[in-house]
């Protein structure tokens, strides 16, 4: 009996370090800034302080005296989604990205603040810096979240809206599918806490391809980009204290007070944010409309850029000059 216990703390101890070797074997530690910086940036990039503590990754691109378009990415994404779109879009549009705060190369919010409130406040800080006085905003995902928010609380600002798979409307639960692998880590105690160290590539890959229909925008060099911008220092972090902050929700009343021209554009098989929440943004705000592609996921200026692009062109040009 007692050589029995005597053997115990030699098991535990054994099993200690099997975890811990489990845990060094699996780590994906964060990247030096520096060298994310060298692969991620381009010589049009700018890294402004925007606010106290907070400097975003930006480009600002096309004419200087050209009508501006600021476009928001989505969650866990980065200011490289809108590529496609601007290189079509700059030969007549000044074209505004930005990583936004939690995301690419810009890293976490100096306050930990990812709340509506505080991402609109980040894009009126972009406008200051850039001397915008009014310009087009777009968002896809939760870059649409901000966006109708930032349209609720500066009506006067926007020359108009475009609402690209945008998140935050009310839908019933039978519409509302089940997230990606990784958005459902980011969801879960305990399991987004081991995701600050233990992010594997394969995950990453497994989200984006679940967010997209065409499978062939998925490439080797996108999942790279989602991997390793992740692990920017805070990244992963922050997008726990993200999930973890509640959302404001697009209600018809809310939506119904949205007076900005607002284009929607859907990929009906997005299966992130269900395409019956086009129709909601299309039925609820008054000066609106919406197109929808067929074939098409979550991220339609990656998996159908120029179908995509093509109409917010023809969007704009109603719109005529603005700035």
């Amino acid at each position: 009996m007692i050589a029995r216990r005597r053997r115990w703390p030699w098991v535990v101890g054994a099993v200690a370090v099997l975890i811990a070797g489990l845990f060094l074997w699996l780590r994906t530690p964060d990247l030096p800034v520096d060298a994310l910086r060298a692969k991620y940036a381009n010589a049009e990039s700018e890294f402004v302080e925007v606010l106290p503590g907070l400097t975003v990754h930006l480009r600002d691109e096309g004419p200087a005296l050209g009508p501006v378009v600021m476009l928001l990415h989505g969650s866990n994404s980065s200011l490289h989604t809108w590529e496609p779109w601007v290189e079509q879009l700059k030969a007549t549009h000044r074209v505004i990205t930005y990583d936004q705060p939690g995301h690419g190369l810009t890293g976490p919010h100096p306050r930990d603040c990812y709340t509506a409130a505080c991402y609109v406040e980040v894009v009126e800080a972009v406008a200051r810096n850039r001397k915008l006085d009014r310009f087009v905003l777009g968002g896809n995902s939760m870059g649409g979240w901000v966006s109708w928010n930032h349209a609720l609380a500066h009506p006067d600002r926007l020359a108009g809206l475009v609402l690209v798979d945008a998140s935050g409307p009310e839908l019933p639960p039978s519409l509302t599918p089940a997230p990606p692998i990784g958005f459902r880590i980011a969801r879960t105690p305990v399991l987004n806490q081991l995701m600050r160290e233990i992010t594997p590539r394969s995950v990453i890959e497994t989200s984006v391809r679940q967010s997209v229909s065409v499978q062939a925008s998925v490439t080797p060099a996108i999942v790279d980009r989602y991997w390793e911008l992740i692990r920017h220092p805070g990244n992963r972090r922050a997008t726990g204290l993200r999930f973890a902050t509640p959302r404001t929700v697009a209600t018809p009343e809310r939506l119904a007070t949205i007076t900005t021209p607002t284009l929607v554009m859907w990929g009906r098989e997005d299966r992130l944010v269900p395409v019956e929440a086009a129709v909601v943004f299309d039925r609820e705000i008054p000066n609106s409309r919406a197109i929808v592609y067929d074939g098409i996921g979550h991220i339609p200026m990656e998996e159908a850029p120029f179908r995509s692009v093509a109409d917010l062109q023809a969007f704009l040009a109603e719109l005529g000059p603005f700035y």
